[in-house]
């Protein structure tokens, strides 16, 4: 498994088979939007890839559930800190669970981390890399003889992203505790912990000695990831990973998404437009370290390409898939070891998705020839299974895959129909049986006669 370095900007392999990955999760104050769905996708099929090649994986994402956003919302809405951050954790799992995301090893909450935050920046003040202003607790950046290391810039060039105040020794220094009278106590002064300070040291109380894979968005590399590896090396003469592992921006019809553009599509509302396996399978579809340009009509677009895998599946007459369980079986079909090996490669997904549209329309030219193959046919659907394994989507039952956006009122009144349909063809009033069909076509409601009674699905407009 080789996977591209945000820092020295080259490839490095694997050499171990206990992988220890962090993500950057979301500051919980609002719904999950693309940008946040982007991340925990990209990191999620690095997770898959690596626990069906064998390796053991310790997977951390946190939550930043104490921020300055948050204490405004809360303000905004009458809400305590408990009854806001675990509304829209709660939010945000529903829609991690709606994409297949698979549940992480830990999910960190930097409440939880409070005192190890408190014994952190006690840690570095012994070493004389801190000092206090009226405000809080900085970091001294000129004390850190590498800093800038991991975006290889100056400080003119980097100036828009640092905080603003006026009495800190220098331009790159960062708060590490906020002194506010409602929360903590500390040796140095009740208050609560800035942000760069929150991941570092969950990082450390969670895997002791650094991380392997340390992930986010492109837009986290600085200041936040840079921040939290300046602490590292002041308190440990180390850098906290040994991987940086970065995706591209996310924007809307060209434009990078942003809150202050009022383009922050959240994913919930997404999730109107098709089903989450079809979303899931768009914001894969381009290289995570790609910039990302979403919109609605592309994703309908992408949506067709993932149909053909469960025209496919439903043609093998196939159910629901299970997901991968902790007892992970070894995978045996060619597709999904060359899937793996293209994966492999730095999550080369063109590759790989190429190799899953190639199998499938192979697969169903042969079945055309050999319909009563039943070898070939159980070749086809443990290929299926196997690769669903690796990308996270295809574990629908297909007639559920494309009945998508009817709700209960519209599927019962389809049924109807369909029991109507039924009795006119006891009564040999095939005419109205014919009209009955006809009619559900006009409403983009496909009956289909099959050998387990009459099936229906949605044709898309």
């Amino acid at each position: 498994m080789r996977l591209s370095d945000s820092v020295t900007k080259n490839k490095i392999e694997l050499d171990k088979k206990e992988v220890s990955i962090y993500l950057c999760g979301p500051t919980v104050y609002d719904y999950a939007h693309l940008g946040h769905a982007r991340s925990a996708l990209c990191v999620d099929l690095l997770v898959r890839v690596l626990k069906n090649s064998g390796f053991k994986v310790l997977f951390a994402r946190n939550y930043t559930d104490i921020d300055d956003k948050i204490l405004q919302k809360m303000q905004d809405s009458k809400l305590s800190l408990t009854e806001l951050t675990t509304y829209y954790i709660n939010a945000y799992e529903n829609d991690m669970k709606a994409l297949n995301v698979l549940e992480p090893s830990f999910k960190p909450k930097a409440t939880q981390y409070i005192k190890e935050m408190i014994a952190f920046i006690e840690n570095l003040s012994a070493k004389s890399f801190t000092y206090k202003l009226d405000d809080g607790i900085y970091l001294d950046t000129s004390k850190e003889n590498i800093y800038f290391h991991l975006i290889k810039r100056d400080l003119s060039e980097a100036q828009s992203r640092l905080e603003k105040q006026s009495l800190k020794r220098n331009d790159s220094d960062f708060v590490l505790w906020k002194f506010d009278d409602e929360f903590y106590e500390a040796s140095f002064g009740k208050g609560r912990p800035g942000w760069h300070t929150e991941c570092v040291a969950m990082i450390e109380s969670i895997f002791k000695d650094g991380v392997d894979i340390h992930c986010g968005g492109i837009d986290l590399l600085f200041p936040h990831h840079e921040n939290e590896n300046a602490q590292c090396r002041c308190l440990k003469d180390k850098n906290l990973a040994k991987i940086w592992f970065h995706n591209g921006f996310v924007n809307i019809d060209g434009e990078k998404m942003s809150k202050s553009l009022n383009n922050s599509f959240f994913v919930k509302d997404c999730l109107k437009d098709v089903p989450a396996e079809a979303l899931r399978f768009y914001l894969l579809s381009s290289h995570y370290r790609a910039h990302f340009n979403y919109s609605v009509s592309d994703l309908k677009a992408s949506k067709k390409r993932l149909d053909k895998f469960y025209r496919l599946k439903k043609r093998l007459n196939l159910a629901e898939f299970n997901d991968l369980q902790e007892d992970l079986k070894e995978l045996k079909t060619k597709l999904a070891k060359d899937i793996l090996v293209a994966l492999s490669d730095d999550l080369n997904i063109s590759k790989a998705l190429s190799l899953l549209d190639e199998f499938i329309n192979e697969a169903n030219l042969r079945l055309d020839k050999e319909a009563k193959n039943k070898e070939f046919k159980e070749l086809c659907k443990e290929s299926l299974r196997e690769s669903a394994l690796i990308f996270g989507f295809g574990f629908l039952e297909p007639f559920s895959y494309f009945q998508f956006g009817l709700d209960d009122e519209q599927k019962a009144y389809i049924k109807e129909q369909i029991s109507l349909r039924a009795k006119a063809k006891e009564e040999k009033n095939y005419a109205l049986a014919d009209e009955i069909r006809l009619k559900l076509l006009e409403q983009n409601i496909a009956l289909m006669d099959t050998a387990n009674g009459v099936m229906w699905e949605k044709i898309d407009e």
